[in-house]
């Protein structure tokens, strides 16, 4: 067999030589690539990133304190009110009890000195608890010919309609004067129930107004324990009471979220009544003064907090509230973890909503004083709705953990561990019987943060979620069975939450890398934070 024509394999050798040659070219300007892609990185990195990190780091860090010096001065203020006698409700308005109620044989003896009292339970399929509200609210300690009971049932299960009917039936034929009111629509949602159920004539007879929701139960001498206030001071428009939780030992979650409400009633509402006479209104356990309701323009169902709208309203308008810490109402935390993540929800959405709205009115508003303009917006609504929830979730799960990646950026330890330690310091005294839970506490509210941020970001942007409104599930007697089979099983994906399993991933992600190549010392609390956000997001919380 002849060998290869030369010329052909002269050309084969050049195309082979040219062949090493592009290869070695694409070497060398995969290198050039490299260290200009790498040099372009570490520009972007020292000029941009560095840079808006410490930003961000005093940005939170002033956040942090502006959220500890508003904790520290209500905490102040509530240890005045608790050494100084002069400075408790019954001291700072004037408060006598109403005359003893005549008994049977004269039944029309005394009863004119009393005022007419509208009591309003809003429920929604509430097919546990309905009796327990309405039994307690009929058997308040007042006057029959001076109490009328409305029941706002906006079922939309017909079986709990009837069985709340004849429960209102019930109590009808024992002499109470009891109204069963159902919508056909749930426009407005309870708030649409709450104006609507202003507008009958019987309702004009009445001078106050008392709510409680479908899950509490007012003691028997609720009445006549808060409207003595009203009586005797025309200048108060709201008595507010405290909630007592009756399954707060139900499981490890209800006792975390005992330990955050009590500080809200017993510092938070507790310091707004006693400084400015102002707090947001939880939305029942409380009596209003109708006229004060009116002055206010009614309920308006613009946000879900149609509580707090009212309240800021009325005070805007130079009434003033009381709280009245030693009266509790009995009421149930939510014992499943998706209805506690919905209940936060509208909780932390709704006021930021609000004060997006309200903003520029508070700020015109011409009865009230500059004092009170100062501390509805900064206070009241930047610094506790709006501050608290953002620097919680961004600052000790997003930038911190952050920092593990840029050995250049330096945390004050001041604002690593000084003010956290203060702020759950506070937050734990209100609840001296759960102090040992305050680490398991710091974890569960940092997963609850990002709920909380995503809420406030959602209302003040009015996007997405803004008016969703899902009523809290409620459990009422079932919570003494053992087995409860109202709460049906989900299905196993639907036990996932991927929102918190992935912040957890990005936690241990975190923590490992301090853990290996820095001696920051963050994994000490990343990594207990990021198995927070794992273990919930997997359904392991709750019953």
């Amino acid at each position: 067999m002849e060998s290869i024509n030369p010329c052909l394999e002269v050309l084969l050798m050049t195309r082979w030589s040219t062949f090493h040659f592009r290869e070695e070219d694409a070497v060398a300007a995969a290198a050039v690539i490299y260290e200009k892609s790498r040099g372009t990185w570490q520009w972007t990195r020292a000029m941009v990133m560095l840079p808006a990190i410490n930003v961000m780091i005093w940005l939170c860090l002033a956040m942090s304190l502006m959220l500890v010096v508003e904790k520290l001065s209500m905490a102040i203020t509530v240890l005045c009110v608790k050494l100084y006698r002069p400075l408790r409700p019954h001291r700072v308005y004037r408060w006598e009890p109403l005359p003893a109620i005549a008994g049977d044989d004269d039944p029309e003896l005394g009863s004119y000195v009393y005022p007419a009292v509208l009591v309003q339970i809003p429920m929604f399929n509430e097919r546990e608890v309905y009796h327990l509200s309405i039994g307690a609210a009929c058997t308040l300690t007042w006057p029959s010919d001076r109490l009328i009971i409305q029941v706002l049932d906006d079922s939309t299960d017909k079986t709990i309609r009837d069985l709340v009917q004849t429960e209102c039936e019930r109590w009808s034929k024992k002499g109470v004067s009891i109204h069963y009111i159902s919508r056909d629509n749930r426009n407005g949602y309870k708030s649409g129930a709450l104006r609507e159920a202003m507008d009958f004539d019987y309702v004009k007879t009445c001078d106050f107004v008392a709510i409680f929701d479908a899950d509490h139960q007012p003691p028997s001498d609720f009445l006549m324990q808060t409207i003595p206030f009203l009586v005797h001071n025309p200048d108060l428009a709201l008595v507010q009471a405290r909630w007592k939780f009756v399954n707060a030992d139900e499981c490890l979650m209800t006792r975390i979220q005992e330990m955050s409400l009590n500080y809200h009633f017993v510092v938070e509402q507790e310091s707004g009544s006693s400084t400015i006479a102002f707090f947001g209104f939880n939305g029942t356990a409380g009596v209003w003064r109708i006229s004060a309701v009116d002055e206010a323009k009614g309920w308006k169902d613009r946000t879900t907090v149609e509580d707090m709208d009212l309240a800021v309203r009325a005070c805007l308008e130079g009434w003033k509230f009381v709280y009245v810490g030693d009266l509790n109402v009995r009421s149930e935390l939510p014992s499943t973890y998706k209805a506690y993540r919905y209940q936060q929800h509208r909780w932390a959405c709704g006021p930021a909503c609000l004060f997006r709205k309200m903003a520029s009115e508070i700020m015109r508003a011409k009865k009230a004083s500059i004092w009170r303009k100062l501390f509805l917006i900064y206070s009241f609504f930047f610094a506790r709705r709006i501050v608290s929830h953002i620097v919680t979730f961004f600052f000790y799960c997003v930038i911190i953990p952050l920092t593990v990646f840029f050995p250049e950026v330096k945390v004050p330890v001041w604002g690593v561990v000084l003010i956290p330690s203060i702020i759950t310091f506070l937050n734990a005294i209100g609840t001296p019987s759960s102090m040992h839970l305050m680490f398991i506490w710091i974890f569960f509210e940092n997963v609850m943060s990002l709920h909380r941020c995503k809420a406030v970001f959602i209302g003040l942007l009015e996007a997405g979620r803004v008016n969703e409104w899902i009523v809290t599930e409620k459990l009422g007697n079932m919570l003494q069975m053992k087995q409860m089979p109202s709460v049906a099983a989900s299905k196993f994906w639907e036990r996932f939450h991927f929102m918190e399993i992935g912040v957890g991933i990005w936690l241990l992600i975190c923590a490992w890398q301090d853990f290996k190549y820095r001696t920051e010392q963050y994994y000490i609390f990343i990594f207990p934070s990021s198995l927070a956000f794992i273990i919930m997001g997997c359904g392991y919380v709750g019953r």
